[in-house]
């Protein structure tokens, strides 16, 4: 009869592992699940991150073609201010 409660002990030990064993191994593919998660959470800001380099890329250069724009009309506007007071200078000495 020792035998048996012995027996019967030390089976229910390794019900009792083998349900801690089962428990860690459902916690560790939660685990795997949350990383995978959470790696193609990262891979999709990466690539929000370099479209978004991207267009300010983009906007950098036309901004750039718009500063350019802006000095030739600048440079103009003050030809036409010089040509004019030259023309009215001209017309008063003349």
């Amino acid at each position: 009869m020792a035998k048996e409660i012995n027996w019967e002990t030390r089976l229910d030990r390794i019900e009792d592992k083998m349900d801690k064993m089962a428990d860690a191994l459902v916690t560790l593919a939660r685990f795997e699940e949350k990383m995978d998660s959470y790696n193609k959470y990262r891979e999709d800001s990466w690539n929000r991150m370099n479209k978004f380099s991207e267009k300010l890329d983009a906007i950098e250069k036309k901004c750039d073609e718009n500063a350019h724009t802006v000095n030739v009309i600048n440079k103009l506007f003050w030809i036409a201010i010089a040509v004019g007071a030259s023309a009215i200078a001209a017309q008063i000495w003349m």
